[in-house]
């Protein structure tokens, strides 16, 4: 079975192969006719070979929304401290009474935005170049923490032993050891929730911290919003049938979701 830092790395590859194909299909969003005659100078003329080229080019409004979505998880799992830098590449910065070169943003050129005076171009979809490859860049840059020997692969082995536990928790469920199940799952989810604590630098006063108590300190960190809150109070209240209440039986369905929740919630709330 691949490991999570497996997984990353070829989602790293694929994205960082995207990406070259996303800068040239920007490219050719932006200077249309005179990149089709750069293709067909460097194919030396040759019309067919030009055309079958430009075929692989993706057309940037629809490949771009994918792959910075994409981008966003990983990097929020492997580079968390310049999350930030990669989105104000991307959005409209907050406030903003008018458009021009300096705050002119990928979002902006996705929608075709230009803006003029005295009939002169002040901005256009040319000015988010940079922003596209600081993106990049920023991108490309978690191939050093790959390579790096100083790289934390904590959480990324932490991930692994969680992932692991979750299969034995099905194994058990599988076996109809439910309460045996939605307990092993609530420790499983226990876990994660702390960890996304110390990442977000929440301080824990308890010694034994509860689903509970670590989902409050989230919340109140706006570390998670009230949606996800409400969800993992959901999985703590199941995980509290398997656990605590030995009057009602936890149902197989409810485990089930529950195992599913916290599979969910290990994969995406960093």
């Amino acid at each position: 079975m691949a490991s999570n830092l497996d997984r990353y790395k070829k989602d790293f590859e694929r994205l960082e192969l995207e990406a070259t194909r996303l800068q040239e299909s920007f490219i050719h969003m932006c200077y249309g006719k005179e990149y089709v005659a750069v293709v067909l100078e460097a194919n030396k003329g040759d019309k067919e070979a030009a055309k079958s080229h430009m075929k692989t080019i993706p057309k940037f409004r629809e490949a771009y929304q994918p792959w910075y979505s994409e981008c966003l998880v990983l990097i929020k799992q492997l580079l968390p401290d310049r999350l930030n830098d990669f989105v104000r590449h991307y959005e409209k910065p907050k406030g903003r009474k008018d458009i021009n070169f300096e705050n002119y943003r990928i979002e902006d050129a996705l929608q075709g935005l230009q803006t003029t005076q005295a009939g002169k171009v002040l901005a256009d979809q040319k000015s988010a170049t940079s922003h596209l490859e600081q993106q990049i860049a920023i991108l490309n840059s978690i191939k050093r923490r790959f390579e790096s020997s100083l790289y934390d692969i904590r959480q990324l082995v932490q991930a692994d032993l969680l992932d692991s536990e979750l299969a034995a928790a099905r194994e058990l469920l599988k076996h109809k050891f439910t309460r045996a199940a939605g307990a092993l799952s609530g420790v499983v989810l226990e876990k994660h929730l702390y960890q996304v604590c110390v990442a977000h630098n929440i301080k824990i006063t308890k010694t034994h911290p509860t689903i509970a108590d670590l989902n409050e300190a989230l919340k109140n960190a706006s570390a998670i919003e009230t949606s996800q809150w409400r969800f993992h109070q959901h999985l703590g209240d199941i995980r509290n049938l398997c656990s605590h209440n030995k009057a009602v039986e936890p149902t197989v369905e409810q485990v089930n979701d529950l195992i599913d929740g916290v599979a969910k919630v290990t994969k995406t709330v960093f």
